[in-house]
């Protein structure tokens, strides 16, 4: 399951919308100027920043500031409206004007190229260089009879722009594609712009991603590639885009063949080994409520613990059956055993949700806390909220069949998930779904942590117990709350491969890391208190949380 969700449990670029900074009127003459100390000197008469601006600026590329961001903003207005002295003096810039007709009857084409930059298409000449594809739908939305459409090329490398923080792809020939027509920000497509970068072979280790430069991204602006769908070839790559903007194709590291299945191999064995703790763990926790029925707050806590081990085991035994069945089944039968992986799936993430709702019941609401029939209503929460996301996904038709592929395009498996079409209800249902659970556990582990220290500090918990049995409490709750599963979040980007590794590792290993909390924290409780986290709450008198 795990290389499933290191594949898939990306994190979810959302459309960005440009906005939100102050602009340059809003400023006052006395801050507008205080940006890398550039000075009126450092501009032209007419009030437009310097065109070689960005090299003298370093902090230009990454400062957040108001006054950077102005500069940004109206250095970035003169590229896409090409004004003449940057044509004449900015290094690493070529531009192609044109007035076009919006009685235009075809496509506008046109072609470029690192060396030679943007030029009208000669349908007749057959070569090597990009190509730039604007449907006429553009041309016949403007209300003048003729438009200015502004073409820029540029090579990023003697621009000193565009450049993002902690990027880790590359952009291909550092060449970046501006499109402009007329001067409103053109948007929300339905037929696309299309732009073809040319290029040689790539190697297997990297994967081409279309972006645009969003000003609104990070500090200083970054790639987004919301809106552009990318569709690679072996002599370039189509990107398709619903507005115009600045466009580049970046090159972004990835996994090859042998680490792919690498963590395949992890993920199966691990899943594997993994069921049969859970198993262990099932047991142990029926043998110790039935040893303990007098105590319902200790049996509430077993309960709680065995349906979400139950829920691990579930999981881990849809994914072997979905990897071993999925290339093998009917589009009937896949659509089925897709539904009920993530049915697994999301039964994990919300008994780890309520095993932190639990924990924060028993330690922040402990004054004469009742709730009837609690593991019941529990249950029909962890079961049952999850079959009802699942049945409406899958009455929108959102599962079947899904590759994962290497970069060469070669399919390393086939699994029965959330179609790509319906790739939104994968980031609504798993990725929001998980981060808002994530946010809520972490904060009760923060609150538990500091309690259980407030109490050891007042001698309310004896202090003379072995710190590695504390701290291996702490780290199974930790566990138990789903904190490793958090690492999905930073396995998106190419060079996060041995964090990858480590999310494989850790979650298929989830159920053996359960077993062994259980047993250090609830075997000795006959014997004594342990000054673990768990067993204060469970001999803080003031709680009367019942199963019912």
């Amino acid at each position: 399951m795990n290389l499933l969700l290191g594949t898939i449990l990306l994190l979810l670029l959302l459309p960005d919308v440009a906005g939100g900074q102050k602009s340059c009127a809003e400023l006052k003459g006395g801050d507008r100027h205080q940006c890398c100390n550039t000075t009126e000197s450092e501009e032209r008469g007419d009030g437009t920043p310097s065109p070689d601006l960005p090299r003298h600026c370093p902090e230009l590329r990454r400062s957040s500031s108001p006054a950077c961001a102005c500069l940004r903003e109206r250095w970035l207005r003169q590229l896409q409206s090409a004004v003449p002295a940057l044509r004449s003096r900015l290094a690493g810039l070529k531009v192609l004007l044109l007035n076009v007709s919006r009685a235009v009857t075809h496509d506008v084409l046109i072609t470029f190229s690192p060396t030679e930059g943007p030029r009208v298409l000669n349908m007749t000449e057959k070569g090597k260089a990009g190509k730039v594809q604007l449907p006429r739908e553009i041309f016949r939305s403007v209300s003048s009879w003729t438009v200015r459409m502004v073409v820029t090329v540029l090579n990023i490398q003697q621009l000193g722009m565009f450049e993002e923080v902690n990027q880790t792809g590359q952009v291909l020939d550092d060449t970046v594609v501006g499109i402009t027509v007329g001067d409103t920000s053109i948007s929300g497509l339905q037929d696309p712009v299309q732009l073809t970068f040319a290029h040689g072979q790539l190697p297997n280790n990297v994967t081409p991603l279309c972006v645009f430069w969003d000003t609104s991204k990070g500090q200083a602006g970054g790639w987004s590639s919301s809106g552009c769908v990318t569709q690679p070839g072996d002599k370039g790559t189509v990107c398709s885009c619903d507005h115009l903007t600045f466009f580049t194709l970046l090159l972004n590291p990835a996994l090859d063949r042998s680490t792919a299945q690498a963590l395949m191999a992890v993920a199966t064995i691990g899943c594997g080994v993994a069921m049969a703790f859970s198993i262990f763990s099932i047991a142990f926790c029926i043998f110790l409520r039935c040893r303990f029925r007098s105590e319902d707050t200790l049996r509430t806590n077993l309960g709680l613990h065995m349906n979400l081990v139950g829920s691990l085991l579930l999981l881990n035994l849809a994914f072997l059956l979905n990897s071993r069945l999925s290339g093998e089944t009917q589009p009937g039968t896949c659509k089925v055993l897709g539904g009920l992986t993530h049915y697994c799936l999301l039964c994990c993430f919300t008994w780890m949700a309520l095993e932190g709702s639990h924990l924060y019941l028993l330690f922040v609401k402990v004054l004469g806390t009742y709730i009837h029939h609690y593991l019941v209503k529990l249950c029909l929460v962890g079961w049952g909220f999850p079959a009802l996301v699942v049945g409406v996904a899958g009455v929108i038709g959102s599962y079947g069949e899904y590759s994962i592929q290497t970069t060469d395009h070669q399919v390393i498996a086939h699994l029965c998930w959330i179609t790509s079409e319906h790739v939104l209800v994968h980031y609504i249902t798993n990725c929001g779904y998980f981060g808002l659970i994530f946010l809520f556990n972490m904060a009760v582990f923060g609150v538990v942590t500091q309690k259980s220290c407030c109490l050891q500090g007042t001698g309310v918990v004896q202090r003379d117990r072995k710190a590695w049995k504390v701290a291996l409490v702490a780290m199974g709750l930790f566990c138990l709350l789903g904190a490793t599963w958090a690492l999905a979040f930073v396995t998106h980007s190419t060079s996060s491969v041995p964090v990858l590794y480590l999310f494989t590792i850790l979650n298929s290993l989830q159920g053996i890391f359960i077993f062994i909390w259980l047993v250090v924290l609830y075997y000795p409780k006959t014997k004594e208190v342990t000054g673990s986290l768990s067993h204060i709450i469970r001999h803080d008198k003031t709680t009367t949380v019942s199963q019912g």
